[in-house]
């Protein structure tokens, strides 16, 4: 009997603690779901403070970026990372808001939290003339466009070493590679032209200074982000990337 009595004891005692983890498991499984919602629910804050530390931690002020065009291109990239699209953790902003004689090429180490590159970019020659006021993702229309871009792999062509990107956004930059716009060293992107009128300009490719473009496209090739931009309101209120 004593024997019986023991043992239904520690049948009982085994079975309190099956009911206890069972339930604490549940508990946990409840809070890990109600974690995710709430990262789901803050999403877009959590893109928005992310951006608001890249632009702090690397003194973005200081270089003509402003803390809004930062954001965006963070949110943007976010989106492509967490679609598994990135190969290459790195960010470039091509900010056509600013004067063409303002280094207005950025590169952003986003594994490393650190921005490597700073310099003079080209816009299309029928985007405007020292600032880029015009878009269009048409062939032949000379003009820059706007949006995320991956990078894809280089070729040899008439101008040297250049980089094949890929327009993400129907509408706005997708006619990109039967455009022909890739990255490339011009000769009229040059410090030389900080003091005349505006710097040189392209047939819509985001040209660079001859002396840099070849470390910039091996420092982006393979994968990484490119945002260029302008705050147009037609952009900002229809792109894929950033509604």
């Amino acid at each position: 009997m004593q024997k019986n009595h023991i043992l239904a004891t520690l049948i009982i005692g085994i079975s309190i603690a099956c009911i206890s983890f069972v339930s604490a498991s549940d508990n946990h499984s409840q809070l890990v779901a109600s974690a995710k919602d709430s990262l789901i629910t803050d999403s877009s804050s959590a893109q928005k403070n992310f951006g608001d530390v890249i632009y702090d931690s690397l003194g973005l002020n200081d270089s003509g970026l402003s803390k809004e065009t930062v954001e965006y291109a963070v949110k943007g990239y976010q989106k492509l990372a967490d679609s598994g699209l990135v190969n290459n953790p790195y960010l470039t902003i091509v900010d056509l808001s600013q004067s063409s004689r303002k280094k207005r090429f950025y590169i952003l180490d986003m594994k490393n939290d650190k921005l490597v590159w700073n310099t003079f970019v080209a816009h299309g020659r029928n985007s405007g003339v020292d600032e880029a006021t015009k878009f269009s993702n048409q062939p032949n229309s000379n003009e820059s466009s706007l949006g995320f871009y991956l990078t894809k792999d280089t070729y040899k062509g008439k101008h040297g070493l250049s980089l094949r990107i890929s327009g993400l956004e129907d509408g706005f930059n997708n006619n990109a590679e039967e455009r022909g716009i890739v990255v490339h060293g011009a000769p009229y992107v040059t410090p030389a032209r900080v003091n005349s009128t505006y710097m040189g300009r392209s047939q819509g490719c985001p040209a660079l200074p001859v002396n840099e473009y070849a470390r910039v496209i091996d420092i982006i090739k393979g994968g990484s982000v490119m945002f260029v931009f302008s705050p147009s309101t037609d952009y900002l209120q229809q792109s894929p990337l950033l509604n």
